[in-house]
């Protein structure tokens, strides 16, 4: 990020090729409709580039670029009406369940499960409430630990452990008939 603030261009693609799909998917999964995650992903990296004269190593470029992308989804979701659930999106793509589903080289019964496994747990995560899911989708999308998700969220240490071990006794709570 520093290099891109001093002018190298070839810096931030490299950002954008190591984070874009992460945050895509962080974002993706909070909005749960394709092309309101994509345009707030835009907006995302028009913010990186726009904030990178000001960008201050005081924590990992991880944690400032999921800070930036959560405030991009807190104002939209302030903004926006609910949208359908993750796999109602009425279009001919596969759903979200089916593209965490076990791939064609498994049987038809083992994929079966597993898209059903896969609908489950996104069942159980949009029915967390946001603070928890929140933390969750930022530790499994974008790989942030309890710190780095305190820091991003604006709580303290505690609190972000907190909703995170909820939000995991919640879907195990959900999920265990997979266990």
């Amino acid at each position: 990020m520093q290099r891109f603030a001093a002018g190298d261009m070839g810096a931030f693609d490299t950002l954008y090729g190591r984070h874009e799909l992460a945050v895509w998917r962080f974002v993706y999964r909070s909005v749960k409709v394709q092309a309101v995650a994509d345009d707030l992903l835009q907006d995302v990296w028009f913010a990186v580039a726009r904030n990178a004269g000001g960008y201050q190593a005081t924590a990992k470029f991880r944690t400032w670029l999921f800070t930036l992308a959560r405030n991009r989804l807190v104002d939209h979701i302030r903004t926006a009406k609910p949208h359908a659930s993750l796999d109602a999106n009425g279009d001919d793509e596969r759903s979200l369940a089916d593209t965490l589903a076990a791939d064609s080289g498994f049987g038809p019964v083992r994929q079966l499960q597993s898209r059903e496994q896969a609908a489950a747990l996104i069942a159980a995560v949009e029915q967390l409430p946001f603070d928890q899911r929140e933390a969750f989708l930022l530790q499994a999308e974008g790989d942030l630990s309890v710190q780095e998700i305190a820091q991003a969220t604006g709580v303290n240490f505690e609190t972000a452990k907190s909703r995170l071990r909820y939000a995991r006794a919640s879907l195990r709570q959900h999920l265990k008939e997979f266990a």
